[in-house]
Formats: C-alpha cells, structure tokens, sequence
C-alpha cells in the first residue's frame, strides 16, 4: 500500500475512525456483559426482558456514539505535520472518551432511578430480621 498519496488530515481521520470505533465496541461490549445483572435485579428476575432492554440499550449507545465520532470528524483544525496531527487526535478521542464517559453516567443514574421504583414495598407484618430460607418444623414449630 502507497500511503505518499496521504495527507497528515487524511492519516488523521483515519486513525480517529478506527481508534473511536474501537473503544466505543469495547465500551459498549463491556456495558452489555456487567450492565445485564443489574438489569435482571431491577426487572425482579425477568431475565428475557432484561435481555431485550440490555440489547436495546447497546443499539442506542452505538447510535448515539458513532453520530457524534461521524459528526465531529469535520470539526476542528486541520494538521499540517505530524505534531498538529498527534494533537488534533488526541483532542479529537478525548472527546470522545468524555461523551462515552458522560453516556456512562447517564445510563447509571436512569437504572439507579428504575432499581429504587422497582423496589417492593415492606408488606405489614414482614419481619426484616427473619433468617433466609427459613423453614420451620410443623411439629415443634422450631427451624428444621
């Protein structure tokens, strides 16, 4: 491959594409895989709704990421050596890291919002210090 023909902006772009969209699959991959147990805790164990919400999720970071990376590639100065080129990169992916951190935080506090309304309600007469599993003997009425 004959990369004379390339211009620093040309190496830039390219290196920007390829850098985002590796850290946004990353991200988005990672956000799956540890954001689906508490999906399934705030939807009270319905793992197939859960899934779908999880999935749902993905697309919409995928969406909303990839329309800002393709957006803010024309945004910004143009580099004419190879310095201009390192910095308007790195200007460029911190951006970026920012609005993935941001989306972040964002998705955090929506589920921490559905987890609380989803909580159920003590019922009058639960007992908050019964022990778990607690199986009492129908003949002394003792835990077996």
């Amino acid at each position: 491959m004959n990369l004379d023909g390339l211009n620093p902006t040309t190496l830039t772009y390219a290196a920007y594409l390829a850098i985002s969209a590796l850290v946004t699959i990353w991200v988005a991959r990672t956000l799956h895989r540890s954001g689906r147990v508490f999906l399934v805790q705030s939807f009270h164990g319905d793992e197939s709704l859960a899934d779908s919400v999880n999935d749902l999720l993905v697309v919409g970071f995928y969406l909303l990421n990839f329309g800002y990376v393709a957006l803010a590639l024309r945004f910004g100065g143009r580099p004419t050596d190879l310095q201009g080129a390192i910095e308007i990169l790195a200007t460029k992916i911190g951006i970026v890291l920012i609005v993935l951190g941001a989306m972040h935080f964002a998705n955090l506090a929506i589920f921490s919002r559905i987890g609380r309304r989803n909580v159920r309600p003590p019922v009058r007469g639960d007992n908050p210090f019964a022990p778990v599993n607690f199986q009492p003997n129908r003949a002394t009425g003792r835990q077996a």
